[in-house]
């Protein structure tokens, strides 16, 4: 497992060695944390350039009319650069002293001919502090990378910057694609990875990493319907629901993208990523947050995916203590825990689920009533699934975390996605699961990638997928509540069942037992031991006569220390 792990990290780019030779570039320029701005928007304006002029190219070949048409890449999810936009131009005046005048001009230029990016792209190339000579190195470094739209095992190049996705699954020739198309992300990962240090607490406000991500889609399935972020940051949860749709089948129509963001650069990176993959969206972005300006305020979504930040103590909420969204209590104005977890329910359509990260404080905290906001959410059964995850997944610190899954209805009675379908049959339901919530505990998942890193894999995600899905659509036994409303073909493959140490479906007394505290730890035990096939009397014996064999042996190593320290005149 952590062979396969550490080689889809090391296949993750491809030109590591040539981002940090970037980073190198920029190092004296600029603080550490600032390099990935100048160097996405750079390798966007390069990726969209060679996918215009792969695409340039075969119209020529064609209709040479039709190669200055902006409609025929239009129609292409391609977007059109105009000439002095194009890398080749900026490739051939890298040297000019006003290189980073033209560099702007290119952006602006980009913008004014494709709507989706209008107000997206950086502008700041040709700021003094920004030195011209490794602005012209770098052009040169990044004009040696390759990112043009890749081909299909017929050799051909797709038609459109929509892809599959790497890591979930995906082999051969697709899984080449799919990095190729995921170079925004990649990147960013990769600035981020090596350099968020310098941010401090910052880089997790607005990076998720991959894995935690693919937990949430893979869990929640957004095959169709709205799909809502309300602090988007970088736009990482609805890249992997695009995914996810074309893994299994289905159209990137059949979901709606909508986010929200306060940070300016983020949210500009988050249109960007979702642009150079066709994506539709409307992505939101008021400097105040979805708190105190809420753009979204009367849609209700079918899925909610959501990393907000740890634990903020600043965010306003004395201002808000007669907010409608606080349905289970009024949340504590020093910590934004329980604000998101309610804002996010607020936003949920009658039948909508929710993947909430947050820090493992909020599954037992008691703290400024924040205890009780919990036992109402219980006892509501809004709470669906708890997942402790391993530490060390994020890149900017190192508080312990774990995803709430929420659920507006858990009567049952509604279809499951298509892959459920596909597991249990045509027409199969999710069972009424009110008065249960399933416990999973992975910390102990996970593989170390680096020394201060764990990554989990496609198996670790897919255990606990495939624990969740066998839970909701096929538990051990019926809920107190549930009648016989289960609906028929509703098993998976493999029928869900409690494993110690791993997994265990909870009723609501026996959460009450536990105060209402939603640490799965409690829950499911210590994972059971093998049978040594020694008999109980004979091995406390054994262990009897060594422990006293030890004292003998530790009383004569005293003695000895004792007459050796006599000998040299420290006695007592």
């Amino acid at each position: 497992m952590a062979k396969a792990n550490d080689k889809n990290h090391a296949a993750s780019l491809g030109f590591e060695a040539e981002l940090f030779k970037a980073a190198d570039k920029l190092r004296g320029n600029m603080e550490p944390s600032d390099y990935k701005h100048v160097a996405l928007g750079l390798i966007f304006l390069k990726y969209i350039s060679d996918a215009f002029e792969a695409r340039h190219a075969a119209l020529l070949a064609e209709d040479p009319q039709a190669a200055e048409d902006k409609d025929e890449y239009l129609a292409d999810n391609v977007f059109w650069v105009p000439k002095d936009a194009r890398w080749s131009h900026l490739k051939a005046n890298a040297k000019r002293p006003e290189i980073g005048t033209l560099i702007d001009d290119a952006m602006r230029a980009i913008e004014k001919d494709n709507e989706s990016l209008k107000g997206v792209l950086p502008k700041d190339y040709a700021r003094p502090a920004l030195n011209k000579l490794m602005l012209g190195e770098l052009i040169d470094l990044i004009s040696g990378i390759e990112m043009g739209p890749p081909t299909t095992s017929e050799g051909a190049a797709p038609a459109s910057p929509l892809t599959t996705g790497e890591g979930l699954g995906v082999r051969g020739e697709t899984e080449r694609s799919s990095r190729s198309h995921d170079i925004l992300g990649r990147v960013y990962e990769y600035f981020l990875s090596q350099f968020a240090g310098a941010e401090g607490k910052r880089g997790g406000e607005f990076y998720t990493p991959r894995s935690v991500v693919q937990v949430l889609v893979q869990m929640l399935e957004p095959y169709s319907g709205r799909v809502y972020d309300p602090c988007c940051g970088s736009g990482g949860m609805f890249v992997q629901s695009e995914k996810f749709v074309l893994e299994h089948g289905g159209r990137i129509g059949d979901i709606a993208i909508y986010g929200q963001e306060s940070n300016y650069t983020t949210w500009r990176l988050a249109k960007m990523n979702l642009a150079v993959r066709g994506i539709d969206s409307d992505i939101r972005w008021n400097n105040e947050g979805s708190f105190h300006k809420d753009e979204l305020r009367d849609l209700r979504f079918d899925h909610i995916l959501a990393n907000p930040p740890f634990n903020i103590s600043d965010w306003g909420g004395d201002r808000l203590r007669e907010d409608p969204r606080w349905i289970f209590g009024v949340p504590p104005v020093g910590n934004a825990n329980y604000a998101w977890l309610q804002h996010i329910y607020w936003h949920l359509a009658p039948q909508g689920s929710a993947g909430v990260v947050l820090a493992n404080g909020s599954m037992s905290s008691n703290q400024s009533g924040e205890g009780e906001i919990r036992r109402a959410m219980v006892e509501a059964d809004a709470v669906d699934c708890m997942v402790a995850l391993p530490g060390q997944l994020f890149y900017s610190t190192q508080i312990p975390a774990c995803l709430w899954f929420l659920a507006r209805d858990k009567s049952g009675g509604s279809p499951l996605s298509p892959r459920g379908r596909g597991a249990g049959g045509e027409g199969a339901r999710l069972r009424d699961r009110r008065g249960e919530v399933l416990f999973i505990d992975a910390r102990n998942l996970g593989t170390l990638i680096d020394r201060t890193r764990r990554e989990l894999s496609d198996a670790d995600i897919q255990r606990i997928a495939d624990t969740y899905h066998a839970w909701r659509s096929a538990g051990p036994s019926p809920s107190p509540l549930a009648g016989e409303g289960r609906g028929e073909g509703a098993h998976p493959p493999h029928p869900y069942q409690d494993i110690p140490g791993f997994c265990k479906s909870a009723t609501l007394d026996e959460i009450r037992k536990h105060g209402h505290v939603l640490t799965p730890g409690r829950y499911v035990g210590a994972e059971a031991a093998e049978d040594d096939g020694e008999a109980f009397t004979d091995k406390m014996r054994r262990l009897s006569a060594q422990w006293r064999e030890q004292q003998q042996e530790a009383a004569r190593l005293d003695a000895a220390i004792e007459a050796n320290l006599r000998a040299l005149g420290y006695g007592g």
